[in-house]
This record gives C-alpha cells, structure tokens and sequence, in this order.
C-alpha cells in the first residue's frame, strides 16, 4: 500500500456568545477541534487503507458578525 499526504479545507460555522467580537473568534479557534479519525476497523478492512495521521495546519477566523434575537429563533426552528 502507498502511503499520501491530502491536504483538505473544511469550514465550520460556529454561534457563540462572547463580549466582543475578538472575544468569539479567539474562542472559536481555540476551544474547537474536529480533527480526528473517525474511520471503524471495519471501513480501514473494507477499504484497505490507515489514517495514519491528522495534523491541524490552518486554524483562522474568516467572517464574523453578531446576530440578532430572530435570525436564532429561525435558526433553531428551521435548522436539521
């Protein structure tokens, strides 16, 4: 088997309550981590293949703006 290094982006949308803006993206790429391998024994068996390591190398804020009261209404009404 060969072995790859993949570089991938993914992106997050976080809500979170902080005095200031500064305050929620400094907490946000802090206090976040997603990065972990989530395959089963079975998917590497089924597959063939071995995460062998997941190395966070970008961790910024791109766009931050503060919500009204309604628009977390309707998010939590109407979000899956």
């Amino acid at each position: 088997m060969k072995t790859y290094q993949v570089v991938l982006t993914k992106s997050y949308l976080a809500t979170v309550s902080a005095k200031t803006e500064e305050q929620a993206r400094r907490v946000c790429e802090f206090y976040t981590n997603d990065i972990q391998n989530i395959s089963t024994v079975e998917n590497r068996e089924k597959e063939n293949f071995l995460i062998e390591n997941i190395e966070c190398t970008v961790n910024e804020t791109f766009d931050c703006r503060e919500i009204k009261q309604y628009e977390r209404n309707y998010n939590k009404n109407y979000s899956r």
